[in-house]
């Protein structure tokens, strides 16, 4: 049986689970989502969403949909496939971003449906807790496999079709992509690298004139936590010796619906101003509540200073500023 360990202090914020995945933060209270008003925004366009079973996912395809997309909606089990396909302007596709066959099979039949692809988000996500000097080969290289390989299969498989229409392309990172924490390494790991890959991306698809962003999730409603901790138990990890058996026993015996968080509205929202505004943003940090924004920018800051930090050409605080400010003005042209 594998073993995993205990908690390490965060790095740069202290027993904070941040991002998409977790936060044993202050809980947000749940809120019932309402349907999204319906309009025609979308102009029948294409979009295709994977990891649209739940969650971020399956509210952004709702939402994309009800403004007028036709959305192409990935998932990998038949119950969601069909639940996806009962929904008006919604066509499920089944797509496990690891298998390659399941990509290729996906594109042929966006070809085949004949609308072209103008959107493209990458939701598709996992999570995996483990101490770093600890986790195993296999379960690091399942966490970069959906969270980052994920990404760069899908995106490259239907980049001619992006092109050709002068899409858009998204990709669901985390605030956890800023801040890290404890047991948090494969995961937060994974969402530096999708930072990493947004902006490279960018650079590469401006001169073909597609648009790329990521948005950069908080805490809300989804089945992240319960998949991950389905996981663990069915490959059998144990807590016991390990150097984080209290902490471990706590996540695996507590609730994983993470229900007392908010339905991910706001997430959607920011998806549907990406793919409609003249002028989108190039990151959307979308968190439910000031704590969480706070500890963000926070960890941002820090590490600039850090960075900044008794090197020979170091910055003096108003001339840091002053950077600061120019970035804003750049931003808001």
């Amino acid at each position: 049986m594998n073993t995993i360990s205990r908690s390490l202090k965060a790095t740069l914020l202290t027993s904070v689970f941040l991002g998409a995945g977790m936060i044993s933060a202050a809980c947000a209270e749940a809120q019932d989502a309402e349907s999204p008003a319906a309009t025609d925004i979308g102009q029948d366009r294409a979009v295709l969403v994977t990891g649209a079973s739940s969650g971020i996912g399956r509210r952004t395809a709702e939402v994309l949909a009800a403004n007028g997309f036709f959305v192409y909606a990935g998932a990998r089990k038949q119950q969601d496939l069909e639940a996806l396909n009962a929904i008006e302007n919604i066509q499920a596709i089944r797509l496990d971003v690891n298998a390659q066959d399941e990509i290729d099979a996906a594109v042929e039949t966006v070809n085949a449906g004949g609308r072209g692809l103008y959107g493209l988000i990458n939701n598709a996500g996992v999570v995996v807790l483990a101490p770093l000097i600890e986790v195993t080969e296999e379960d690091l290289a399942f966490q970069m496999n959906v969270n980052v390989y994920g990404p760069y299969r899908v995106t490259k498989a239907f980049a001619p079709l992006l092109i050709e229409s002068q899409g858009r392309v998204a990709t669901t990172g985390s605030i956890s992509g800023i801040v890290t924490w404890g047991l948090g390494g494969p995961y937060t790991m994974s969402k530096h690298s999708v930072e990493a890959y947004t902006d490279v991306l960018a650079i590469e698809m401006a001169e073909l004139g597609v648009q790329v962003a990521v948005v950069e999730p908080g805490n809300y409603k989804s089945r992240i936590t319960e998949n991950m901790v389905e996981r663990m138990r069915e490959k059998g990890y144990a807590t016991e010796g390990s150097i984080a058996q209290e902490r471990l026993d706590r996540i695996l015996s507590a609730p994983t619906d993470r229900g007392q968080f908010k339905e991910p509205d706001e997430v959607a929202d920011a998806y549907l101003h990406f793919l409609t505004a003249e002028n989108p943003k190039r990151r959307y940090m979308v968190v439910p509540n000031e704590r969480e924004a706070a500890a963000t920018i926070r960890a941002h800051i820090l590490r600039l200073v850090q960075l900044n930090e008794d090197q020979p050409y170091a910055f003096t605080r108003d001339e840091l500023m002053a950077m600061i400010d120019e970035a804003m003005a750049e931003s808001n042209d």
